[in-house]
């Protein structure tokens, strides 16, 4: 399998950030990795040869990237309003370092890409799925939550508010945004096993949302047998991508 290590010094982060690009050709996915995890970690979990036939026949190329939540959200020694604000300098590097980078290596300047992850990749997946749906057309979210109620309690403020999409999405009934969805691919999954409880009430109130605002989606619970971990996503992710008719 063709696969590329890319770093540069992100002037929105202010240090260096690194990624992986798996695949020649195909429909772009762009990995979010778990809680603090890093870009080689869908490799290493075996995620990446869980879609090697995808990669290898082209229809997917995959994009894996680092995550700063030890800087924001998992950064517990620092108040939510200061990790609020670090996670905004991580969507202005995805929305204008890593996804001009993803274009360019598909040499299609206004190609659409899939957003994915795990846990909390989940959460970052979808909500910058429900924020940029002019970038992403697809959401495959795979056992994540959709709040940050784990992390900052019940602390609000106007950027916590516009990166909580169980906060925002009730509200949202912008045209533009209800089209893009509408028009899109939404995935969200969660087994019913073992520390997957606060991400099955996510999902059954975000299901509710989407239904309510008649948005198209695919909200899954797998069996009480399958837990948040490794081995069930790399069951899901192969299944949801046949889903796609890639």
């Amino acid at each position: 399998m063709h696969n590329e290590y890319h770093k540069w010094w992100s002037p929105h982060l202010g240090q260096e950030m690194e990624l992986k690009v798996y695949g020649h050709y195909g429909k772009p996915i762009l990995v979010f990795p778990s809680q603090g995890g890093r870009f080689f970690e869908y490799e290493d979990f075996k995620l990446v040869h869980a879609i090697k036939n995808y990669i290898d026949d082209g229809k997917v190329k995959l994009f894996t990237i680092d995550s700063i939540d030890n800087q924001s959200w998992a950064n517990f020694s620092t108040h939510p309003a200061d990790r609020a604000s670090r996670h905004e300098d991580y969507d202005r590097y995805v929305v204008h370092e890593v996804v001009p980078f993803i274009r360019n290596h598909c040499n299609q300047p206004d190609h659409k890409i899939i957003s994915t992850g795990c846990s909390m990749g989940a959460y970052h997946s979808s909500n910058f799925y429900f924020r940029h749906p002019d970038i992403f057309d697809s959401l495959i979210a795979l056992s994540g939550p959709l709040s940050l109620s784990l992390f900052i309690g019940d602390y609000m403020d106007e950027t916590v508010y516009f990166n909580s999409p169980l906060a925002y999405l009730p509200h949202l009934n912008d045209p533009w945004f209800l089209n893009l969805y509408r028009q899109g691919t939404i995935i969200i999954c969660t087994g019913q096993g073992a520390w997957e409880e606060p991400m099955i009430a996510d999902a059954r109130v975000v299901d509710q949302i989407l239904t309510d605002k008649k948005i198209p989606h695919w909200v899954d619970f797998w069996g009480y047998d399958v837990n948040h971990d490794w081995p069930w996503w790399r069951k899901m992710m192969p299944y949801y991508l046949e889903k796609l008719n890639l």
